[in-house]
């Protein structure tokens, strides 16, 4: 037990900072009191993508203020937070370092317990921010990193069932963009475009050894091959049509597994995780299909979905009401985790 598992208006401060946000959230007894957030979509966009030296040099100038600006927001001082939690993996290496460390500093400073959060489960604690989630219930978890599947039996426990052998979702929806010369952030550009298209470019179908675990790599190898062989013999394409037959396969994919997870196992509520979960089609294609089986879908709002300090305050709140153990100074920065 850790202490802090039956306080009363127990107060977190997170941190977030994996990949090009630098964010902040207060959270008081499960609910939030004030966000900060610095994107840097915009210089990040110059170069069609993250560049991580970059980010983390961009995340020291911006950590300080952000996190001012949220105790500002919240009406809070310092002195009244109780735990700071942080990601600490998985993202890059030299963003999660930044936020890492300005966590020990300031967990150190005003005598505050630490507790490093797994970013993946921070998102899947978006969900409970905004639903009132049964359990168990099964979580589609779909991300620029990572594709999973997962049944998940409380707040704080879960097991993967499925997740991706090489490419992610979104990591396949940004490649494609950039194959279709669309800016960064791929994954909106490519929902944009397809919705004035049609899916007339057959897409290929993957089949896996284990039913649940997904491959993207065949997928996005498909379009670079349709583009390149069309270059080749000076065809021009239709990037609409492209971008929706790619999205629908991407989408039909990830929404017929976690409905028939759903199916297998007795279960009539599926939630959505991860920036992907902001996708239109995902949405639609999703909902439709569960409600033909009687179960229900949640996803979180759009911006609960992209990288943000309010899911991290979630996923530590459940974490430290469990009792949790707390993480100790020599808490460190990870590139890769499980999702467990």
């Amino acid at each position: 037990m850790n202490g802090l598992e039956n306080k009363k208006n127990l107060t977190i401060l997170a941190i977030e900072s994996s990949c090009d946000e630098t964010a902040c959230a207060v959270l008081k007894d499960g609910v939030i009191l004030g966000e900060a957030i610095s994107t840097q979509i915009a210089i990040h966009k110059e170069y069609g993508g993250v560049v991580p030296e970059i980010a983390s040099r961009n995340h020291v100038l911006d950590v300080d203020k952000v996190v001012k600006t949220c105790l500002n927001e919240s009406g809070i001082d310092l002195k009244e937070v109780d735990a700071i939690a942080v990601t600490y993996g998985a993202g890059l290496l030299g963003s999660l370092l930044v936020g890492v460390s300005y966590a020990k500093g300031l967990a150190y400073a005003l005598d505050k317990p630490l507790l490093g959060v797994n970013h993946i489960r921070g998102h899947v604690a978006a969900n409970y921010l905004v639903h009132d989630l049964e359990f168990p219930h099964v979580a589609l978890i779909v991300s620029g990193g990572h594709s999973a599947l997962a049944v998940v039996e409380t707040k704080i426990r879960f097991h993967i069932v499925g997740s991706t052998r090489d490419d992610a979702a979104g990591e396949a929806f940004d490649k494609v963009a950039r194959v279709l010369d669309l800016p960064y952030p791929g994954g909106p550009e490519i929902e944009k475009l397809a919705s004035l298209g049609h899916p007339s470019v057959p897409m290929p179908k993957v089949k896996m050894q284990n039913p649940y675990d997904f491959s993207y790599s065949g997928l996005k190898t498909a379009v670079i091959n349709y583009v390149y062989n069309a270059k080749q013999k000076g065809v021009e394409i239709n990037k609409a049509d492209l971008a929706c037959s790619f999205q629908k396969a991407a989408v039909d994919m990830l929404a017929e597994k976690a409905v028939a997870l759903a199916e297998e196992k007795g279960l009539k509520s599926i939630a959505v995780a991860g920036g992907v979960a902001a996708n239109g089609a995902l949405r639609d294609t999703l909902t439709a299909l569960a409600e033909e089986k009687g179960i229900k879908t949640y996803f979180p709002p759009k911006k609960l979905c992209t990288d943000n300090a309010k899911m991290i305050a979630s996923e530590a709140y459940g974490q430290i009401r469990s009792g949790c153990d707390f993480s100790d100074y020599r808490l460190d920065a990870s590139a890769t985790l499980p999702f467990s």
